[in-house]
């Protein structure tokens, strides 16, 4: 058993695929805004950190107004059409049903806005197994979120985090949690191993009977 209680969960890239509707919500905003589109195989880099650094790398600005423009009509489509073209990870069902019965306390802390994320987890039929949804905003870090769960008494110091991407790994170690990588989101091996996580798992599968890291 990772904790005695309660696991949080990253979502995308560990719970479900986002590729296609982050793909084309980005070369919404972008194209809106005269910048060439990126492709299939560059939108798996975008997916995990926070949607203000994702625009400040594709186009290269800092500028604060610029970025907040660019994110307000990134998310012009993805709330229209967006988070519905997710696409659940085969195993994660099965995953969250065993989990919850054999006493483990669920949550979801994502750099996605809570909102999409509520409604991602509706449209899965999975949101009766999350006692809490933490989503992010502009500004907002992973690390914060997870400091202000702890703050508030939603997790205990024994909860682990769960997640694709390094950033994932960096905010349970920087609040004192365990940290869980995946395998089957958009993170490589060489990138969560670098991050030194507790864990390491290579399929949904996993999450039923975790092991040491691997």
């Amino acid at each position: 058993m990772l904790t005695d209680n309660v696991l949080v969960f990253d979502l995308d890239g560990t719970i479900s695929d986002p590729a296609f509707g982050i793909l084309r919500s980005l070369n919404h905003a972008l194209q809106s805004f005269g910048y060439p589109p990126v492709s299939h195989e560059q939108v798996g880099q975008y997916i995990g950190p926070p949607l203000d650094e994702v625009f400040r790398t594709i186009v290269g600005t800092s500028n604060r107004a610029h970025i907040a423009a660019l994110v307000a009509r990134y998310r012009e489509r993805y709330a229209g059409a967006g988070y519905g073209e997710n696409r659940l990870y085969s195993g994660i069902l099965e995953a969250l049903v065993e989990l919850s019965n054999r006493g483990f306390g669920i949550g979801l802390c994502t750099s996605k806005r809570a909102d999409f994320a509520q409604k991602i987890l509706e449209n899965f039929g999975i949101r009766r197994y999350f006692g809490f949804i933490s989503g992010g905003d502009v500004g907002v870090k992973k690390e914060q979120q997870l400091a202000e769960l702890l703050a508030a008494g939603t997790i205990p110091r024994s909860a682990a985090m769960i997640g694709d991407r390094a950033v994932d790994v960096h905010a349970a170690r920087a609040n004192g949690l365990l940290s869980v990588a995946v395998l089957w989101g958009y993170g490589s091996r060489e990138e969560l191993i670098a991050a030194c996580p507790d864990f390491l798992l290579e399929t949904p599968a996993d999450l039923r009977f975790p092991g040491p890291l691997a």
